[in-house]
């Protein structure tokens, strides 16, 4: 078949959407299926579309429903599609899910605010990483911190530096950001809170081999968010062995568990301090995140997600 993947602009190219669409990319054309990635829907004909982002992406769906009514759509709902759109601009992103005929989440929960009459066409695939072909070393000068996300209000992203703040003046712990600023404010914010917090380190966008060294180094992760669709820093993190600190939404709980350890309230700096403090002094609580990430691992192999695009392809070519 011949697939158009279409995923929104972004202000870099290293947005989530952006590596889920390549990644996609990679995986169909394994499956033997001719792809491209377009930004904008030009009219150009295709087989089928894979559309990332219901509100984003709604007029690209709507012109290739409209000229190709027969061929086939996939539609990924992104954590902003279904955490905030679908509430404060309904219109185009449930028109893009009644046009769509499967829907992917990428967290175990996202059906819970998906409307009832959709649910069928929902599927969860989960994102995969390949395991790095090197150990894992983390710092021996730092107990360093992975922030790893853009800079932007939806994923509360400094608030890990925040947290560090509070911790006792013997902690060795740094917290290391790496991401976008998404405005200009933004990159002020994260300016200012270098030069006023020792224990912060924000090195703006970097290619995707520094972040994986980063993560390498580091003694866990932080993802602050106030929602997500599902991050694949997750699965980065899991599948690196480094212990994730996240705050508990269903973004995050669909992929780690409900029943993980590592969770704070959202928003909640102090219950944040208390575990930075445990990575650094608790090595019983270290070793319970671990097994946890370890049982999730499985969930984010290559093959498993090679299989799912395979299946929902072969719903698609027999769906009359």
């Amino acid at each position: 078949m011949k697939i158009i993947v279409i995923t929104p602009p972004g202000p870099s190219t290293r947005t989530g959407n952006a590596v889920a669409a390549l990644r996609w990319a990679r995986i169909l054309r394994r499956l033997h299926h001719r792809v491209t990635i377009a930004t904008q829907y030009d009219d150009e004909s295709a087989d089928a579309m894979v559309a990332i982002h219901a509100w984003r992406s709604a007029e690209a769906i709507r012109r290739f429903k409209m000229l190709y009514p027969g061929r086939r759509l996939i539609l990924q709902l992104s954590g902003t599609d279904i955490y905030q759109y679908i509430s404060e601009d309904p219109e185009p992103t449930l028109r893009s899910m009644e046009l769509a005929d499967r829907l992917v989440a990428l967290n175990s929960l996202a059906w819970r605010v998906v409307p009832k009459k959709f649910r069928k066409k929902l599927r969860v695939i989960f994102q995969s990483v390949h395991k790095p072909s090197s150990p894992r070393q983390p710092s021996r000068h730092h107990v360093d911190i992975a922030a790893i996300g853009h800079l932007r209000d939806v994923k509360d992203p400094l608030r890990a530096a925040q947290a560090a703040r509070l911790l006792p003046a013997t902690s060795r712990i740094r917290v290391v950001q790496i991401g976008h600023a998404y405005s200009a404010e933004w990159a002020a914010r994260a300016q200012a809170e270098m030069a006023a917090n020792p224990r912060y380190l924000w090195r703006d966008d970097v290619p995707r081999a520094a972040v994986q060294q980063l993560l390498q180094r580091s003694h866990a992760m932080v993802l602050s968010s106030l929602s997500e669709g599902g991050a694949n820093v997750i699965s980065e993190a899991v599948v690196v062995g480094v212990p994730i600190l996240a705050s508990r939404m269903d973004g995050n709980v669909g992929l780690l568990g409900a029943d993980y350890p590592g969770y704070f309230p959202v928003g909640d700096t102090k219950a944040l301090a208390r575990l930075l403090a445990r990575i650094e002094d608790d090595p019983r609580f270290v070793a319970k995140l671990h097994r946890a990430i370890a049982r999730r691992a499985p969930l984010f192999k290559p093959e498993r997600e090679i299989a799912a695009w395979r299946k929902l392809l072969a719903e698609l070519s027999v769906q009359p």
